[in-house]
């Protein structure tokens, strides 16, 4: 499947922004989450704060969620009833094993029986894992550590394995609860997919593989690799996924210092991620038999060699006609055909695009007008009305209308000239932007391993 790729000048994005407004927000809210939370930079981020976290903070009900670790290195959960009571906050008995900023605090509810889920600690390790008691989620009972019980390794009843990466919890379109992982490692690992029915938990089976060939512009092959996913986002039914694919052999990049993330992919499963089809409907897999794999056909639907810093894990949405929205970043060949390091070359020249999908199985990538200015991934929301807002790192949101086919593109909030010194990366509340309040979990810049401040900022989305 080819992409329609639209490239306007900039000027033409501010022709479209005269003519049609893009959405703003308004600041209702920054509140201080703890004073000292833990602070420490590897894989260029910090492990309070990720893009591929997806539920750090979560709103279930009337009651929002958060999830980070303190400077004693203790797992820290929250909670406030919505829309402006206080935080509470309890401390698992668990601290954070080692200073990978991977290693994040995912959170879930099953509503079938209101227990919290809490899956954290793992980059390529066992996972360490808890639930509330029944009913938590939504009695507003005491907010205390005793609610929950022992942390495990194991998801629950079911053994998952011992090399776990990037726990997410979602919720199917009819309320069951589900997790997605990776087993493996990076450049050689398999994403999996188990589901809680109120009592248990149960195996899916690995839905992307590690196996085929890949053969780069450069003629090298690669035969194992790992697919990082941008979300897994349940609507009207479907589950939709984009991703890219990482090698293992780094020598299909130009520079041994690049990135081996290669090509955007698409696909969708309506049976809640037993079998899966590509973006023209025809099946492409099976859960647990017959994973995708980087050879699956046309699952393609925006080309790139691993020559230009194509970040992973980026962020991505659906809108109200179940069409997929992602955000992916990468540096343009008009910077340069290779990037020699990606740590460098990204904060400099790296540009976000906007990919969404068309009723008739088509995408459409339009280049943001603002640059990423760091090495790291971006969130993207959708309002009701389905205009879009990017986060970009560093707290800046950037929006765009449906009604200009998302064209208008303008800065409504510049965390930089706000002076909230966020780190980078952050994290968002996808399931309180459905009520236009967009929450935004963010973490303090600092040095070294001096603790900084966890902050949750609170914008209303004006569509």
């Amino acid at each position: 499947m080819r992409l329609a790729v639209l490239f306007s000048a900039v000027s033409s994005f501010l022709l479209a922004a005269n003519c049609i407004a893009a959405p703003t927000v308004s600041l209702i809210g920054n509140t201080q989450l703890d004073a000292n939370g833990i602070f420490f930079v590897s894989y260029d981020g910090v492990v309070n704060v990720n893009s591929f976290q997806l539920s750090g903070v979560l709103t279930y009900a009337n009651w929002q969620y958060a999830g980070w670790y303190t400077s004693s290195r203790y797992a820290i959960l929250a909670r406030r009833q919505l829309p402006s009571g206080s935080w509470s906050t309890l401390q698992l008995p668990h601290q954070l094993s080692t200073n990978d900023s991977h290693n994040v605090i995912a959170i879930g509810v099953s509503p079938s029986d209101g227990k919290i889920h809490i899956a954290l600690d793992c980059h390529s390790t066992q996972m360490y894992y808890t639930s509330s008691e029944a009913g938590l989620a939504t009695s507003g009972a005491s907010w205390t550590a005793s609610r929950f019980g022992s942390i495990t390794n194991t998801l629950g009843n079911l053994n998952i394995g011992s090399t776990i990466t990037y726990p997410q919890f979602v919720l199917t379109s009819d309320n069951l609860l589900q997790f997605v992982f990776r087993t493996g490692i990076s450049g050689n690992g398999a994403t999996q997919l188990a589901e809680y029915n109120g009592n248990s938990w149960s195996n899916i089976g690995s839905w992307a593989s590690a196996s085929g060939t890949y053969t780069s512009t450069n003629g090298v092959t690669s035969t194992a690799r790992n697919l990082y996913i941008h979300g897994f986002t349940y609507r009207f039914g479907t589950a939709h996924v984009t991703g890219t694919w990482r090698e293992q052999n780094s020598a299909v990049s130009c520079s041994s210092a690049g990135l081996t993330n290669h090509d955007t992919t698409y696909f969708y499963s309506q049976d809640k991620g037993r079998s899966w089809k590509n973006s023209a409907g025809s099946s492409i897999g099976q859960s647990g038999s017959n994973p995708i794999n980087v050879n699956t056909g046309g699952t393609i639907v925006d080309s790139l060699n691993a020559d230009h810093a194509l970040m992973n894990q980026e962020s991505q949405d659906v809108d109200s006609s179940g069409q997929i929205h992602a955000i992916i970043s990468y540096v343009p060949g008009r910077f340069t055909q290779c990037v020699s390091n990606y740590e460098t070359d990204r904060p400099l020249y790296a540009r976000p695009f906007h990919v969404y999908r068309h009723t008739n199985g088509t995408f459409t990538k339009m280049e943001i007008p603002f640059p990423v200015d760091s090495v790291g991934r971006s969130q993207i929301v959708l309002d009701s009305n389905d205009n879009v807002y990017v986060v970009l790192p560093f707290v800046r949101i950037v929006t765009a209308s449906k009604a200009s086919g998302w064209t208008d593109w303008s800065l409504a909030y510049d965390g930089v000239a706000a002076g909230l010194n966020a780190f980078g990366e952050v994290t968002v509340d996808r399931a309180r932007a459905s009520s236009g309040v967009l929450s935004i979990l963010y973490q303090l810049s600092s040095s070294g391993t001096t603790p900084s401040p966890v902050k949750v900022i609170d914008f209303e989305l004006n569509g």
